[in-house]
């Protein structure tokens, strides 16, 4: 059984080996922000939440996961 090969990403100046076809809202599932983020630009554009189910990450991008943190 041939093991899939992963791709590198970097998400917040973070490096991460995720699998190929990975998308935005699985990447934010796995590392446990998807509640917390509330926007999301891959390789300096913004991707819209409707579309975080369907844009697939490639090799190579930078992605940035901002939240709105309240406090005073």
């Amino acid at each position: 059984m041939q093991q899939e090969k992963l791709i590198n990403i970097k998400i917040n100046g973070i490096e991460k080996k995720i699998a190929p076809n990975t998308t935005i809202k699985e990447l934010l599932k796995d590392l446990e922000i998807l509640d917390k983020t509330m926007a999301v630009a891959v390789n300096m554009k913004i991707v819209k939440k409707d579309n975080w189910n369907k844009f697939k990450l490639n090799e190579g991008d930078k992605i940035e996961a901002l939240n709105f943190v309240g406090g005073g």
